[in-house]
C-alpha cells in the first residue's frame, strides 16, 4: 500500500498535470468571452460553412477509419504474431512520424493532377485534391495512426480467458464477439474513438496542403490569423474547441462507467 505522503504526491502531480491541460481552454474562453464567441459567428462569414463542413466531413473520415481500423485492430491482437504485429503496427504509425505539412505534401504529389492515382480519380468524376474527397484522406491520414495504436494498445494488455471460457462452452464465435468480447474491449475503443475524433477535427497540416476547399474550422482559424489578426481568430478557435470537445467527454465519462463496472 502507498503510503500517504506518496499519495499527497501523486494527487500533487496530477493536479499540476490537470492544471496544465485546462489552460490553453481557460485562457481561451476568457479571452473570448460569451460576447465574443457569439459575436464571432456574425462577424465572420466564414464560419458557419467551416463549421457545418468540420460536422460534415468528421463523422465521415471517423467511419472510414473505423472500417479500417477497426479490422486491422482485431487481426493484430487475435491473429498475428508479435513479430508481425509489430512491422504492422511500424508500417501504420509512418504517417504519425511525418510532420503534418510533410504528410500533406506527399499526399499532394500522389493525389495530384499530374499524378496517375490523381488521373485515376479525377476519371471518376472525383476531384483529387480541394474537394470533400481530399478533406476526408487529409483526416484520414492524420487521424488513423491514433486510432490504431490506442485500440491495439488497450485490447492487446487484457486477458483472453473470459474469450476462451465462452468458446468452451459452445457458444456462438458471433455471440462471444458482441456480449465477451465487446464489452471488454469497450475502454480501449472508446478511448481509441475521443482521441481519434480530436485528431480529425483538428487536422491542419495535411489538410492546408490537400484540401484548402472546402474550407473546414482549423483552416477557417487560419485564415482569420492571417487576414484579421490574432483577437480575431481566437473566437474562431473557441467554436473549434465546441465541436471537438464535447464527445471525447462524453466517450471519457462512458470509458470510466465501463472501467467501473468490470473493477
Amino acid at each position: 500500500m502507498a503510503s500517504r505522503a506518496s499519495k499527497t504526491a501523486l494527487l500533487a502531480v496530477t493536479a499540476l498535470t490537470v492544471a496544465l491541460g485546462l489552460v490553453p481552454g481557460v485562457v481561451l474562453v476568457g479571452a473570448v468571452g460569451v460576447r465574443g464567441f457569439i459575436h464571432a459567428w456574425a462577424a465572420s462569414p466564414n464560419l458557419s460553412s467551416a463549421f457545418v463542413t468540420t460536422l460534415i466531413s468528421g463523422p465521415v473520415s471517423l467511419s472510414v477509419i473505423i472500417l479500417l481500423g477497426g479490422p486491422t485492430v482485431w487481426y493484430l491482437t487475435r491473429h498475428a504474431s508479435r513479430r508481425m504485429a509489430a512491422w504492422i503496427l511500424g508500417l501504420v504509425l509512418v504517417p504519425l512520424f511525418m510532420p503534418p505539412l510533410v504528410l500533406g505534401l506527399v499526399l499532394a504529389y500522389v493525389l495530384g493532377p499530374d499524378s496517375t492515382v490523381g488521373s485515376i480519380i479525377s476519371g471518376w468524376g472525383i476531384s483529387p485534391t480541394n474537394s470533400w474527397f481530399s478533406l476526408v484522406v487529409g483526416q484520414v491520414y492524420e487521424a488513423l495512426p491514433y486510432f490504431v495504436v490506442t485500440a491495439w494498445a488497450g485490447l492487446a494488455s487484457w486477458p483472453r480467458v473470459l474469450e476462451e471460457a465462452a468458446l468452451s462452452l459452445n457458444k456462438p464465435p458471433r455471440s462471444v464477439f458482441w456480449y465477451v468480447s465487446m464489452p471488454l474491449a469497450a475502454p480501449a475503443l472508446i478511448a481509441a474513438l475521443a482521441m481519434t475524433w480530436s485528431r480529425i477535427v483538428g487536422a491542419f497540416g495535411a489538410v492546408i496542403i490537400l484540401a484548402y476547399h472546402p474550407t473546414g474550422l482549423p483552416i477557417a482559424i487560419w485564415i482569420g490569423l492571417q487576414e484579421l489578426g490574432l483577437a480575431e481568430a481566437l473566437p474562431l478557435a473557441l467554436w473549434l474547441l465546441v465541436v471537438g470537445l464535447p464527445i471525447p467527454l462524453g466517450l471519457a465519462l462512458r470509458g470510466n462507467r465501463h472501467v467501473a463496472l468490470r473493477r
